[in-house]
């Protein structure tokens, strides 16, 4: 019993460290959580003073309390035992297909995060680039929506800058959760679109049990009142014109709605355009080619932002003109479903999805680049300077009789005219030549993409 008993050093080593873990997990992991926990609900406490609509609790719940809640949902368990069934696989089996999806839509968001340095990039990253406008349509009855009701941004898709441009000019009326495509899934972008309360979808996934996991999260987040912002188009126009709404995550919002009984959803349209598109040149070959097989890539990124670093210390970096973001008219679901008691689940999706798409479309900002391609590409001469301004004034006059958002730099026509036709030339989509401008032959593309932005104003023609 009391004889000398010999272990390996590698065998006492590992029980020491068993040890430590078994005694950091038990005693001082807790006590480390609880201080980090009470530290973040400070923060919070704090950012939620100046925010017009406070961050939800569901919305700071720690992300594997979160999937373990989506994942023994009762419509999720339901939805496990159904594809079980149709597939003739162990509900096992359907489970942890389930819980891996759970794990790749749920974020994980941090205040910390998105208040301390995301919302400081978005704003460097969006004004190092362009000159950032800001419009209301309606800002008093955007005001007026009440403060239990879920906000639900409604947005066409022009670039991926609308991330970046989109949280920063929101960044004091509440955190955004964004639905972001695969794209997105790539080291490090990943990572810093779940702290910023990202979560990712399949667009094309044709899988039911996915598609229920993601209904499921969508509706638990909208019945918690978290901010929302999604893109209806499904994607980046390649067109340049807004298009209609697939109604993927709309169904998901409105079938959701308990009417009288539940939180009000309200629809925000919010509508955004660009003197440059950074993505134009890839979005237009993709429209050529009719292949939408193009993903984000970070060192192609990475390699853009330092060659106009360069730029700027050569002291040759432009900005890429305006950039402007439209707030259209709220529509609160409520009402809306009221107006049409008898309508089905689909027919209210469809009707709410094509409303909400012509709100958009009434609200998108004309810029100069926009107007100067509308009036070239619709010229069969070439056009002198004083032409192009003479044509932007009536036009810009019958956008304001209309009520549209029309950003005339410095309220001057003629400067306005001035900064389309430098970046035109910049970029050398256009020619000067005896004081007239034309479209270069192998640009009549970018000019038809930018003006397809606008045209629909221009023309009347709002109705989606």
């Amino acid at each position: 019993m009391f004889q000398t008993v010999e272990f390996p050093i590698w065998l006492v080593v590992l029980v020491a460290l068993l040890a430590a873990i078994s005694t950091l997990d038990r005693i001082l992991v807790p006590s480390v959580r609880w201080f980090f926990r009470r530290r973040m609900e400070r923060v919070v406490a704090r950012i939620n003073l100046r925010l017009q609509r406070p961050i939800e609790p569901f919305k700071l719940a720690r992300r594997h309390d979160m999937i373990q809640r989506l994942i023994y949902d009762p419509k999720v368990a339901e939805a496990i035992q159904e594809h079980a069934e149709a597939k003739g696989i162990p509900e096992n089996v359907a489970f942890e297909a389930a819980h891996r999806y759970a794990r790749e839509i749920v974020p994980s968001f941090s205040a910390t995060a998105y208040f301390g340095f995301a919302i400081k990039i978005t704003r460097w990253f969006s004004r190092s680039f362009y000159r950032v406008r800001l419009r209301y349509s309606d800002e008093e009855s955007i005001a007026q929506i009440a403060p239990t009701a879920t906000v639900v941004f409604v947005m066409n898709h022009r670039s991926n800058m609308d991330y970046f441009l989109v949280t920063y000019l929101a960044a004091e009326r509440s955190a955004l959760s964004y639905a972001v495509g695969e794209w997105a899934r790539v080291w490090p972008l990943q990572g810093f679109l779940r702290f910023m309360g990202a979560y990712f979808i399949r667009r094309k996934s044709h899988n039911l049990l996915y598609r229920r996991v993601l209904g499921r999260y969508v509706q638990m987040a909208t019945e918690a009142g978290v901010a929302q912002a999604v893109f209806p188009e499904g994607g980046l126009s390649l067109s340049g014109k807004v298009g209609p709404p697939k109604l993927g995550i709309l169904s998901y919002v409105i079938s959701g709605f308990h009417g009288d009984d539940g939180r009000d959803v309200v629809f925000v349209p919010i509508a955004l355009n660009y003197d440059r598109v950074l993505e134009d040149r890839v979005l237009i070959e993709a429209a050529t080619t009719g292949s939408r097989k193009f993903g984000f890539s970070f060192f192609k990124m990475l390699g853009f932002v330092l060659r106009q670093f360069r730029f700027f210390l050569t002291g040759r970096f432009h900005r890429f003109g305006y950039a402007a973001v439209s707030f259209g008219q709220p529509l609160s679901l409520r009402e809306f479903a009221a107006e049409v008691p008898k309508a089905t689940h689909d027919e209210l999706t469809k009707t709410v999805g094509r409303e909400m798409m012509k709100r958009v479309r009434e609200v998108v900002p004309v810029l100069p680049v926009p107007l100067v391609a509308l009036i070239l590409t619709r010229s069969t001469k070439p056009l002198s300077r004083e032409q192009i301004e003479a044509q932007m004034g009536e036009i810009i006059q019958g956008l304001k009789e209309i009520g549209a958002h029309v950003h005339i730099p410095r309220e001057n026509i003629s400067y306005a005219t001035d900064v389309g036709l430098r970046i035109l030339l910049l970029r050398q989509f256009i020619r000067e030549a005896s004081g007239t401008y034309t479209i270069t032959e192998d640009s009549k593309e970018f000019t038809a993409y930018y003006a397809a932005s606008i045209e629909h104003l221009v023309d009347g023609e709002l109705v989606i």
